[in-house]
């Protein structure tokens, strides 16, 4: 994102430190790819790191252009399937799961509309000011009516799943994507790619919060019926 190298490899290490304890407090096969979503982020900052170490001088151009590609079809063609696809392997009401699969069907779309511009066309990232901009052909760009779309599966579902307080997670992000596009326009993918990477740490109080509903349900129970 913005700064520097050393914000992009400190977040990353961070959230890799995270989401190696949010995976530990996973108690369902279901959760684990919400868990991971943590360590996704993590790799991801690690490579917009990597774009600032070799984007001056131009030393390393074929690093300069996996990095940049494997940056985009992480926050393009993966992200808006990856969210609503780890919410609806948790969810457990029929409704809802009803909601998330066609969240999902529209997450698969809008990426891989993406992805064909990431393949088709050319695009690049460069330091601009104290942010790294992705810089695409003009007939690429992707325009209004894309990124409206593309929010859809990345917020709407953590407003849509039953699972306990996975409306905070959807908050933070529509709140993070505000800032983003008002303040960072031009930087907006690496922006909010940095500020939903930091704030991803709710997953793991999401997962414990489960982990601890789930180990305290049996007691409850048992209450219940001794009354």
């Amino acid at each position: 994102m913005c700064f520097s190298a050393g914000a992009s490899f400190t977040a990353g290490a961070l959230l890799a430190v995270v989401g190696v304890e949010t995976v530990k407090e996973v108690h369902k096969p279901s959760q684990a790819v919400f868990s991971g979503i943590i360590l996704f982020f993590a790799f991801q900052q690690v490579m917009e790191g990597v774009l600032w170490l070799v984007i001056p001088g131009a030393k390393h151009p074929e690093l300069q252009k996996a990095a940049t590609y494997i940056f985009l079809v992480m926050a393009e063609f993966i992200w808006p399937i990856l969210i609503p696809l780890s919410l609806l392997l948790m969810e457990e009401k029929k409704k809802q799961k009803r909601l998330l699969a066609a969240l999902l069907a529209v997450g698969a779309g809008i990426a891989l509309y993406y992805l064909r511009h990431i393949v088709i066309y050319d695009l690049h990232a460069e330091i601009s000011g104290r942010h790294i901009v992705y810089r695409r052909a003009a007939q690429s760009l992707p325009g209004i009516i894309p990124t409206l779309i593309y929010l859809v599966p990345t917020l709407v579902p953590f407003f849509v799943s039953s699972l306990r307080r996975a409306y905070l997670m959807g908050i933070i992000m529509t709140l993070s994507f505000i800032v983003s596009a008002v303040f960072y326009r031009e930087y907006l993918t690496s922006v909010w790619c940095f500020f939903a990477a930091v704030l991803s740490f709710v997953i793991y109080y999401i997962i414990h919060d489960a982990r601890k509903a789930t180990f305290l349900k049996p007691l409850a129970d048992i209450v219940e019926t001794k009354r």
